[in-house]
C-alpha cells in the first residue's frame, strides 16, 4: 500500500508531466507500476515505457495491467533490465521520469546512466526524485543508516542540487529543484525533486 508521502511524490511528478504536455514517457525502476499504472489510465499519455530488473515487481505490474482495458495495456511496453543500460528503442520520448531509484545505483555508474538517458533516450524532459538525507531523522532513521537496505546513497539538499547543476550543464538543460512529500520548514521534504528539461520547455 502506497503511503501518504509517496503518493505526495508520485503527484508532483506527474504535475509537472501534465504543466509540460508530455505524451510519452518512459519510468526508470518502474517497480510495480506506482506511477506507470496511474499514468496508463490517463488518454493524455499515449506511449509509455517501463524498464525495471525486479522479475517480481514486473510480474505483478503485468497482473496489473492484465486487468485494464485493451487500448490501455496496448499503450505500455515493459522492458526486463537495468537503468543503466542504453535504451534506442526509447529514443524521442518526450520525458524520463525516476522515482525513488536513482539512489539504488553504485554513485561512479551515474554518469553511465547520465549517457544512457541524456544522450541515448534524449528525452525533453527529464524528472528524479531521491530521498532528503536532512528529512531522515523525521522518519526515525538514524544517521548512520538509509532508509532502504538497497539504497547506495541519500544526499542532502545541498549536494543534490550541486549534482542537479552538473548534470544540467554537462548536457545543456535548464534545471530546478525542488523539496517534495511532507515539506517542513529548515529541512524540506521527505524527497527531493530535480527537473531537467529543455530550453523551449516552460516550467
Amino acid at each position: 500500500m502506497s503511503t501518504a508521502l509517496h503518493e505526495e511524490r508520485l503527484q508532483a511528478v506527474m504535475d509537472v508531466l501534465r504543466l509540460t504536455a508530455a505524451r510519452s514517457v518512459a519510468d526508470l525502476g518502474c517497480g510495480d507500476g506506482a506511477l506507470l499504472l496511474r499514468l496508463a489510465k490517463d488518454p493524455a499519455f499515449v506511449r509509455l515505457a517501463g524498464i525495471e530488473q525486479s522479475v517480481t515487481a514486473l510480474g505483478a505490474l503485468r497482473a496489473a495491467l492484465a486487468l485494464l482495458d485493451e487500448n490501455i495495456r496496448n499503450r505500455v511496453t515493459l522492458i526486463e533490465g537495468s537503468m543503466l543500460e542504453p535504451r534506442p528503442e526509447l529514443a524521442g520520448v518526450d520525458a524520463v521520469v525516476m522515482v525513488e531509484t536513482i539512489e539504488h545505483l553504485p554513485p561512479d555508474q551515474l554518469s553511465r546512466w547520465e549517457k544512457a538517458v541524456f544522450d541515448i533516450i534524449a528525452p525533453k524532459l527529464v524528472v528524479i526524485t531521491t530521498p532528503n538525507a536532512e528529512y531522515n531523522p523525521l522518519l526515525g532513521v538514524p544517521v548512520h543508516r538509509f532508509r532502504h537496505p538497497e539504497h547506495t546513497f541519500e544526499w542532502d539538499r545541498a549536494r543534490f542540487r550541486a549534482w542537479a547543476e552538473g548534470v544540467a550543464a554537462r548536457h545543456n538543460r535548464r534545471w530546478l529543484v525542488r523539496d517534495i512529500a511532507g515539506v517542513r520548514d529548515g529541512v524540506g521534504g521527505a524527497s527531493q525533486m530535480a527537473i531537467f528539461f529543455d530550453p523551449d520547455l516552460v516550467i
